[in-house]
């Protein structure tokens, strides 16, 4: 194990499963106290912790104040958080003439607003404490739009615009705040696209495959790092070069 991360407990929302188990795992392994948040299958999150030795918290990340008292559990239970990975994220997708007012709200509170939530809780106790990691997973359809999916890029996008704003609050204080984009990564998300719409997704990656979990997982552990204090308001493309700007 390295050390790196020792004294640092880091959240992980949405850990327990895709990109966020692989951040959470990866964390871990560099030496990071973790805690996984998760917002719905109690089972899988049981099995989570037992196979990983990493403890999962349940809460609605989209629920203000759900989240305010999250935080200040896991802090009693674990100390204070001084990184935090933003990644619960759904998807309700479908046409601007289809989709419901009911799936464009659930989208953006589940996918933007808890990005809000979550930092907001943490903020003050990382600006007195003068340092703090904040990583925002957003998404290569918040760079480039994607069909059908206009409640999920408007969010992701949303992310983005959040991540620099709050670069340059807490920069003076020694906090940063970074976003990752994925491209397609194999997880059960991906794995829910219709499997000929997934074939035209992979033949416009030029590196020819969905990305994975650790690969992402790589990139927050650089940005969440002591040393990387030089790195805010910045957002790390990680897609295989499907969109490139």
């Amino acid at each position: 194990m390295n050390e790196e991360g020792t004294n640092r407990t880091a959240l992980v929302t949405g850990g327990t499963r895709g990109i966020g188990r692989g951040i959470c795992e990866l964390l871990k392994d560099r030496g990071y106290h973790v805690v996984a948040g998760y917002g719905g299958n109690a089972e899988k999150a049981k099995a989570f912790t037992a196979e990983t030795g990493i403890p999962a918290y349940q809460w609605d990340v989209s629920d203000y104040d759900a989240c305010q008292k999250a935080v200040s559990e896991i802090t009693n239970d674990h100390g204070a958080i001084t990184v935090l990975v933003n990644n619960a994220g759904i998807t309700r997708d479908g046409t601007l003439k289809r989709m419901s007012y009911d799936n464009w709200m659930a989208v953006i509170q589940t996918n933007l607003t808890s990005v809000f939530n979550m930092s907001k809780a943490v903020w003050e106790p990382m600006l007195a404490e003068k340092f703090g990691r904040i990583v925002n997973i957003s998404s290569i359809n918040g760079q480039g739009g994607q069909y059908g999916q206009v409640n999920y890029c408007a969010a992701k996008a949303g992310v983005i615009g959040m991540t620099k704003a709050m670069a340059q609050e807490g920069a003076r204080f020694g906090v940063t705040v970074n976003a990752v984009a994925p491209g397609y990564v194999a997880t059960d998300m991906v794995a829910a696209v219709p499997e000929n719409v997934l074939e035209k997704i992979v033949a416009n990656i030029p590196v020819g495959r969905l990305g994975d979990s650790l690969e992402i997982a790589r990139a927050v552990w650089f940005l969440v790092r002591d040393d990387s204090n030089f790195v805010t308001g910045s957002t790390i493309s990680i897609n295989g070069g499907q969109h490139m700007y």
